[in-house]
């Protein structure tokens, strides 16, 4: 692998309807990093529906915001900035001043997005962040929702409809039952919204993402990760219903969300409850990748495009805080010998989600070793990981503690267990056997696990340590290997002394 890469920080400025956002991102890569991430709730669109412009108090705020943010990014040295703006001031009678004056403060050109193109750019958000996505991509902002289907990689069926939850309330007079409405006579317009029956439904934005950490709050669900957190269908039917309902003061989660997106949470509900009976999906799959996350996977080439954005970040997570790079990369080979007949067989995803953790099996050296298995757990559990749902996450986080701690030592990870099936746990387990033996001899260093190969010969594991590698064995890492072999249903045999030659790569 190669050494580190270099990071070219970008940034995008997002003026949409309800807020105004700033991401600095460290690179224009498929796996970003955010360095810088602030939001303003403007509610530029608040009275767009029946005034036709844009709210007074909400452009004085948006333009105070951009000005920071324009020193935000001089500060940090961007080297390339994106401004857009959405449905708010696309519509509005006095968008186009509201756009001058923006561009002059943030010194440069606002690209003013088509309700096609925020579509698009969203539905690119969700390939980018969700491994091989399927089914519609819906994004809820303050003036509007876009729509589009999202299959192979390919993008059908995008439009834009005036469902955002500043124009719902403006529009209905905050009477919820106009507002349903409103609601249902927008999607009697779409003939195609049956194409979503039984696949997922992808929900971006900010009060969508609410929802959800309510619907967290009342499961006790054990992981606060939003990025690819699911909702059965019918469950996410009944809650939409109960939030638009009106939910008690005292409703676990509830106080958590700010005032502001308190007061378009109920009319979200009441858009996704109206939605699922329309479309029937299976499921309702939050992203927090959308419109700037797409906008940068727009920029990409197609050879960055087509890197596994899970194993991009790992890898960048690996460059960071591993010893070596390079013998992560080393762990992907020797534990492919474990999972090939007659040991467990594994599926495409279960081979990707391995090469994950090999790149993840170091990163929590440098913390007390008192604490480095929970570092490691909490890194990976709640890091920003992408390409990768939740119960995969809790996989690559159970394997890191599982390398660190041992795998009898199940006290700090109970709550990730629930994630997992026990097929899943137990090549956690394996897998975190296996780094504990491989990273006793090679000291997590390059140029030693080529040559000290795994084998199944029989009923028994066996691991060859040629010369000059055999004194490398000892008493730790019999009993490592020995627990490894246990995991596998086999006999451990340490091999030492006989040559090896290693295969030419």
């Amino acid at each position: 692998m190669a050494g580190r890469r270099k990071r070219a920080p970008v940034a995008v400025i997002d003026i949409g309807s309800n807020s105004v956002r700033l991401i600095v991102y460290d690179s224009a890569t498929h796996a970003p990093a955010p360095l810088f991430n602030e939001k303003v709730l403007c509610g530029l669109g608040r009275s767009i529906a029946t005034t036709g412009s844009l709210d007074v108090d909400g452009v004085a705020r948006a333009l105070r915001a951009l000005r920071r943010f324009r020193a935000l990014v001089d500060q940090l040295q961007v080297q390339r900035t994106e401004v857009i703006a959405t449905a708010a001031a696309r519509e509005a009678a006095n968008g186009p001043d509201f756009i001058a004056k923006a561009e002059q403060i943030v010194g440069q050109k606002v690209t003013l997005l088509s309700g096609t193109m925020e579509a698009e750019l969203a539905a690119l958000g969700v390939i980018s962040g969700i491994y091989a996505a399927d089914g519609f991509v819906g994004d809820l902002g303050g003036g509007s929702l876009e729509l589009v289907d999202v299959r192979g990689g390919r993008l059908s069926n995008a439009l834009t409809l005036p469902l955002g939850g500043l124009r719902l309330i403006d529009a209905s007079g905050g009477n919820r039952k106009k507002a349903r409405e409103i609601i249902d006579a927008e999607f009697a317009k779409v003939d195609w919204l049956e194409k979503g029956r039984g696949r997922d439904f992808y929900a971006i934005g900010g009060t969508w993402r609410a929802l959800a950490r309510l619907h967290m709050a009342q499961t006790d669900y054990p992981l606060r990760v939003m990025h690819n957190y699911r909702i059965d269908g019918q469950a996410a039917l009944k809650f939409s219903g109960a939030v638009n309902a009106g939910l008690p003061d005292d409703t676990p989660g509830l106080r958590d969300i700010s005032s502001a997106r308190r007061e378009t949470l109920p009319y979200g509900a009441l858009v996704l409850e109206r939605l699922i009976k329309q479309m029937k999906p299976r499921a309702i799959v939050v992203s927090a990748f959308g419109i700037r996350e797409g906008l940068l996977y727009s920029l990409l080439s197609a050879q960055e495009r087509a890197k596994d954005p899970l194993i991009e970040a790992c890898y960048t997570l690996a460059e960071q805080r591993s010893r070596s790079v390079e013998n992560a990369g080393e762990l992907l080979t020797w534990t492919d010998n474990l999972f090939r007949v007659p040991g467990p067989v594994e599926t495409p995803e279960q081979t990707r989600l391995r090469h994950a953790a090999c790149l993840l099996s170091d990163i929590g050296w440098r913390a007390h070793p008192d604490y480095r298995g929970a570092q490691s757990l909490n890194l990976v559990a709640h890091g920003d990981l992408v390409g990768v749902d939740h119960p995969g996450r809790a996989f690559l986080a159970l394997t890191a503690y599982y390398r660190n701690e041992g795998v009898v030592n199940d006290e700090l990870s109970r709550s990730l267990v629930e994630l997992v099936d026990k097929d899943a746990l137990k090549r956690a387990k394996i897998l975190g056997a296996a780094f504990r033996v491989a990273h006793m001899v090679a000291a997590a260093m390059p140029g030693v696990l080529p040559h000290t190969p795994l084998a199944y010969e029989g009923d028994r594991l066996v691991w060859t340590l040629p010369e000059p590698y055999a004194d490398l064995e000892g008493e730790r890492v019999s009993r490592r290997f020995k627990t490894l072999a246990n995991l596998l249903d086999r006999e451990p045999e340490i091999r030492m002394g006989t040559s090896f030659q290693l295969a030419a790569s």
